[in-house]
């Protein structure tokens, strides 16, 4: 068991997927390699004997075995297991040096409670808000402007938020969707200033939020004691934003990042 103190830090039991497709010692190389061919989302499972975990199968490992093989035999045995107390970033570190791209997830017990990927790593570092995060944006605030800011935690009314970001990207939205859907989204980031409600973190959040049909988000104010004229604000106005309906929805092939890795893959 990982007993390090609770820190407020993202553990692995925040991330990981609890509902974990597995196979039994006694399924045969064939049974396995159709349900991985039939798969956009599997390339291996945890091999389990009832809850236990006793190993892991991946593509590679059938690649030589005898169709009629029972698992057991082909399977690697000497796996490493993830705890779901573990920082989430000890678990990437593991998984980067390991090379591997999945961790089963086991409890004290052994017993498989989940599995956590490097996809799932890498969403658990997209649009956190941290306290560090928050604080570090009521210090600005107070230095640049000459405020006093006070910082409370409370549920917000989407409707009631000015967004501050023209446009959010559809492959984004959908791990937003996952993470609300199943209670991982970290809360927004908003000023208060003298009753507008500016959206300064979490633009795809509350997209995906709005295509739920979710009304209310968990939410770090900052509330400033005197109304200023702040540079989010000055670009709300600008790019005629007002709800968060204005914000545009991009393809996913639009995005900067696809488009760069495209430039790369194809020179002119």
């Amino acid at each position: 068991m990982d007993d390090t103190p609770y820190d407020g830090k993202p553990r692995v039991k925040d991330y990981m997927t609890r509902d974990v497709a597995t196979v039994s010692p006694d399924d045969t190389v064939g049974d396995v390699a159709e349900r991985i061919a039939g798969s956009d989302d599997h390339s291996g499972f945890p091999v389990c004997d009832g809850r236990r975990v006793q190993g892991f199968i991946s593509a590679r490992d059938l690649l030589l075995a005898d169709d009629m093989d029972p698992i057991f035999k082909v399977m690697s045995d000497d796996i490493i297991v993830a705890h779901p107390d573990m920082r989430i970033t000890d678990a990437a570190r593991v998984i980067l040096r390991s090379g591997i791209q999945r961790l089963p997830v086991v409890d004290d017990a052994g017993n498989l409670v989940g599995i956590i990927s490097n996809a799932d790593v890498i969403r658990s570092q997209i649009e956190r808000a941290t306290p560090e995060k928050v604080g570090k944006l009521l210090r600005t605030l107070e230095s640049i402007h000459g405020v006093k800011a006070v910082e409370e935690r409370r549920m917000v009314d989407l409707s009631a938020l000015v967004p501050t970001q023209t446009r959010v990207y559809t492959d984004e939205l959908e791990g937003r969707s996952y993470e609300l859907q199943n209670g991982l989204a970290e809360p927004l980031v908003v000023i208060d200033n003298a009753g507008e409600l500016l959206l300064a973190d979490g633009h795809h959040r509350v997209k995906a939020a709005a295509r739920l049909g979710i009304e209310e988000m968990d939410a770090y104010v900052i509330q400033l004691d005197q109304r200023v004229e702040l540079g989010m604000a000055k670009t709300a106005r600008k790019s005629n934003l007002e709800t968060i309906d204005d914000i545009e929805e991009v393809d996913y092939g639009h995005h900067p990042l696809v488009e760069t890795t495209k430039r790369l893959q194809d020179p002119e």
